[in-house]
């Protein structure tokens, strides 16, 4: 709880993975169940209200759209201030974030894949097969959480062993010169209930260009070898010439051979702690 002088009701509204609630409204009541005192949460999930409450036993309420209510009982003292405490809300049929701490991505479990338009009735799927990461939930404000990935760019796989050869050369990936594609985030917005935007920078043939990516928190549970996971999905799209990819052919028809625009798609399986079980 947040006091300050001549305040008669100041608090903080969280959910359970530490997001503000902006829109909670307090409501208190007195003990023949009157309300006396109606606030709202500000842009920080803040309430304060500069209401004097006679002192005496109230009880508090916490509602927001897409949330449980929360109850409990407060005491004014002569100071004429409640005594709240900070109020957490869990979300109803949503999910809460994943534990607090390292986690790490399972590269069995987990895929990372790419498409691109061909010829201009088609699409061309690849996936990269070589890659790792770490994601670092924060234990108090989640939008400090951090991710990590290196992808092994000669590990790309299209299924056609020309066309994958094509990919790794200088016209694309150059993954002789530039070996690893990383990802570094740099920060996390709220998107919906079960949703956030992450951004961050990505390094790829040798450039870096800020990316975000919409991602999405499956859940989290129990795994066959005694350990706990966490699953993600994750997606973007990408333009090859920002990345200085400007290889191209084109058809009589003026059509492109391949697109420029790629997107991507990250199902990920991530491991509680610092490191991968041994299998």
């Amino acid at each position: 709880m947040e006091r300050e002088n001549g305040m008669g009701l100041t608090a903080r509204i969280r959910t359970r993975d530490g997001w503000a609630v902006s829109h909670a409204v307090v409501t208190v009541t007195d003990m023949t169940g009157t309300q006396v005192l109606r606030a709202e949460a500000d842009h920080e999930g803040a309430v304060r209200d500069t209401t004097e409450l006679a002192p005496g036993a109230y009880t508090v309420i916490v509602t927001a759209v897409g949330y449980a209510p929360a109850a409990s009982s407060a005491i004014v003292t002569a100071s004429r201030r409640a005594e709240i405490g900070s109020v957490t809300l869990a979300r109803q049929g949503g999910t809460e974030l994943p534990p607090p701490g390292p986690w790490t991505i399972d590269p069995a479990h987990s895929s990372v894949a790419a498409v691109a338009q061909h010829l201009g009735i088609s699409s061309v799927h690849g996936r990269f097969t070589d890659f790792s990461g770490t994601i670092e939930i924060a234990p108090d404000e989640v939008t400090k959480s951090r991710v990590e990935a290196v992808i092994h760019a000669a590990s790309i796989d299209t299924g056609n062993g020309m066309r994958d050869g094509h990919l790794k050369s200088p016209d694309f990936l150059d993954a002789e010169r530039y070996p690893e594609i990383t990802y570094r985030s740099t920060g996390l917005t709220i998107a919906g209930s079960d949703r956030w935007t992450v951004s961050g920078e990505l390094t790829m043939h040798g450039i870096v260009r800020p990316v975000d990516l919409a991602l999405a928190y499956l859940g989290t549970g129990p795994d066959p070898w005694g350990g706990t996971r966490a699953a993600f999905r994750a997606t973007t799209e990408l333009r090859r010439e920002d990345f200085a990819m400007n290889y191209n052919q084109v058809l009589q028809a003026g059509i492109a051979a391949i697109g420029t625009t790629l997107k991507v798609e990250l199902d990920i399986q991530a491991v509680q702690g610092d490191s991968l079980p041994q299998s």
